[in-house]
């Protein structure tokens, strides 16, 4: 399910350069982690809809490889992204 135009806007001015910097690693990471979080509790309702799994793992493989990249380019950066997302316990 994508999101939500108005929270996707808040996602991208909050975590990238400017209102309109879909391309920053971080807002897309931010909009791969609200996405994946949405989808959360329907996988514990629907157990067995292996279809969408695969779109999730899809998502979460996506967002690991960004997250990958940032740490190569700008540890720090990294480093803020991960606490301000709250991904790493």
């Amino acid at each position: 399910m994508p999101l939500a135009k108005e929270k996707k806007i808040k996602l991208i001015s909050e975590f990238g350069k400017n209102a309109k910097d879909t391309g920053a690693v971080e807002a897309q990471v931010a909009m791969l982690t609200e996405r994946i979080n949405s989808l959360t509790p329907h996988f514990e309702k629907n157990k067995r809809d292996n279809h969408s799994r695969y779109g999730l793992i899809r998502m979460v493989n996506r967002r690991k490889k960004l997250l990958q990249y940032l740490t190569r380019t700008d540890s720090d950066q990294y480093k803020k992204l991960i606490a301000r997302l709250e991904l790493r316990k």
